[in-house]
């Protein structure tokens, strides 16, 4: 251990002593400086306790059609509650619930209407639909340390929901349909696909391959954006065939090319300057992606690209985001793990690739991107 990790271990631990002493917060929730940090840090800790709650709250906007019933107000809430089918008290303390989130808001008395918060909930069924999936989350999170002794083998709420994932490696037992699965990610594919059109160009692309891209969503916008682009979709036979569909009524049948196939156990398609992994790397184990990356590398000639898009960990500012919050979904879905941008650069240069880079996305919490070049 070298003489600034020393310094920063004995840092952390002498601050962990002060900020336990009751002495000391007795004494900081006192002085005028102090106590805003003092104040910061009580609510921090509560809002650690209330998490669930508050997601409840927001599960409950969702699944009741609150949402849409708040669009049309000002209302009372006898009128919110004859629609949303709950007594005027319940929809009373529902709606009061929301207020502090910025669900709802009560500009005047008993006139009810769509907070800031809200506003953004209402207008995007793609965010409303990812409410509605983590009902499985917190099934499995129930006992949060029983989730993590158990075999990742065994099923999960979520894992069963997953199928897809396993089907990839040669799981035969599939439960859900693909199609389950594409839905989900094409409620929330945009979000990827806003954050890589903003933050990079595809100008000096000509062919693009979208990797484990389902029924196409991501492609589909950045095709729009860029009409130049050539597209090809890789992705299991039953997925492939319908995404290159879709694409191509879309966008036009010449542009697109469906390319069905098992990306850890056959061929990568040559022929593409640019291949794209869209939510794709962190859903496996560092073996199986590793693989996956060592695949595609096979596939480029010298120069081409490889873009890696998902949310990581280690961001600043969304640290939760990536370890906490995605650390236990994909434990809890039974693959893969959340990995800062210097893992999966230090995983693409193992696979081959020249470089790597890292590029900063407005809403990181969406997706970071990584451009490795062949």
């Amino acid at each position: 251990m070298n003489r600034w990790a020393a310094l920063k271990l004995g840092y952390v631990a002498r601050r962990n002593r002060i900020f336990a002493s009751p002495r000391f917060q007795h004494w900081a929730a006192r002085l005028p400086v102090i106590r805003w940090i003092a104040r910061s840090r009580a609510n921090g800790a509560f809002d650690l306790l209330a998490g669930f709650a508050y997601s409840q709250v927001l599960r409950a906007y969702v699944e009741s059609g609150l949402f849409d019933v708040l669009k049309d107000g000002p209302l009372g809430a006898g009128s919110i509650a004859a629609r949303i089918g709950l007594p005027e008290s319940a929809t009373l303390t529902l709606l009061r619930a929301g207020r502090p989130l910025m669900l709802s808001e009560e500009p005047a008395p008993d006139h009810w209407m769509l907070g800031e918060q809200g506003a953004v909930f209402a207008s995007n069924p793609g965010v409303q639909a990812m409410v509605r999936h983590h009902r499985l989350l917190y099934a499995d999170l129930a006992d949060p340390l029983a989730l993590l002794r158990a075999d990742r083998k065994e099923p999960t709420a979520l894992s069963r929901f997953w199928t897809y994932a396993g089907a990839l490696q040669g799981v035969t037992e599939r439960g859900e349909d693909t199609a389950e699965y594409s839905q989900l990610m094409a409620a929330s594919q945009h979000f990827v696909a806003d954050e890589v059109l903003a933050s990079m160009t595809f100008r000096d692309v000509d062919r693009l391959l979208d990797v484990g891209g389902g029924h196409g969503a991501f492609l589909r916008q950045i095709g729009t954006a860029w009409p130049h682009l050539k597209l090809g979709l890789f992705d299991l036979p039953e997925v492939a065939v319908t995404g290159a569909q879709l694409l191509g009524e879309a966008l036009g049948a010449g542009r697109v090319t469906g390319h069905p196939g098992n990306f850890f156990s056959d061929s990568i398609p040559e022929g593409y300057d640019m291949v794209s992994l869209v939510r794709i790397l962190h859903d496996h184990d560092d073996a199986p992606a590793q693989a996956l990356l060592g695949n595609i590398r096979k596939s480029l000639a010298p120069g081409a690209r490889l873009l890696i898009a998902e949310p990581m960990a280690q961001i600043p500012g969304t640290e939760p985001m990536g370890e906490a919050f995605f650390g236990l979904y994909l434990w809890a879905m039974g693959s893969g793990r959340p990995r800062s941008p210097a893992e999966i650069i230090a995983m693409t240069r193992a696979a081959g690739f020249a470089s790597a880079r890292f590029v900063a996305t407005a809403q990181p919490v969406n997706a970071s991107v990584i451009i490795a070049t062949a």
